[in-house]
Formats: C-alpha cells, structure tokens, sequence
C-alpha cells in the first residue's frame, strides 16, 4: 500500500486518484487530503517509480508541471507546490466521493456505498 499526499493539489484530486489509478492498475482508497493505492494482489506492491510517472504526467497534461514536485519519503509520496500556492481551480462539478473501507470501492452516491457495503455482510 502507498500513500500519496495531494493537499497542494486537492481541487484536482479526484481527477488525479482516477488517471494514477487507471495507469498503475491499483485500487484507490480516499482519506482526508491523501489517497492510498493497493495492488489487486496481495502478493504484489504498488510501484513507487510508476506512480510518481503517473503523477507527473497528470500534471503536465494540465501544465502545472513545473510548478509541482513529486516527492518520496518513507513510503509516501507528497505533492508540493514549489511556489508554495495550492491548484485552486473551480471544479464544475465538485462532489464528496464515497469510499468502502473494505475493498476500496469508490462512488459518488452514498446509497450506493451503503448497498455496496450490506454485501460484504452477507458474505
């Protein structure tokens, strides 16, 4: 599991967790101003290399590259800003994700998660 520290970067956060994710093959789990990535395999890690690529990438495509560097340090990777100002662009539609704290599952509906949930107890 790696975690990956975005307050500089939270109004893009969403759209980050979505393209490392989608490049690394992981399942992401959101926390307050962090996401962590798990591998499918419990046999397999996270790679470090591969998603500090991504993360650049992203920025880049969004030109906010230089502006940004990625950094890692005792298992985590932080996003600084190295003008010390944050991304702050007005998302059009910016809504709460909800995560499963079993699996990882993401959504944006919270009745959804609460179905998605109820089968972990059935099980």
């Amino acid at each position: 599991m790696l975690t990956i520290d975005c307050r500089d970067v939270l109004s893009i956060r969403n759209e980050l967790i979505v393209y490392v994710s989608d490049q690394v093959a992981a399942i992401p789990t959101l926390k307050n101003n962090q996401f962590m990535l798990s591998a499918f395999d419990d046999n397999e890690e996270v790679d470090l290399a591969t998603v500090i690529t991504a993360i650049k990438e992203f920025l880049d495509s969004i030109g906010e590259g230089t502006n940004f560097a990625v950094v890692s340090a005792k298992g985590m990777v932080n996003i600084t800003s190295v003008s010390g100002k944050a991304i702050e662009r007005e998302s059009s539609v910016q809504q709460d994700m909800f995560s499963c704290p079993h699996c990882g599952f993401v959504t944006r509906y919270e009745t959804e998660l609460a179905v998605h949930m109820k089968i972990h107890y059935l099980i």
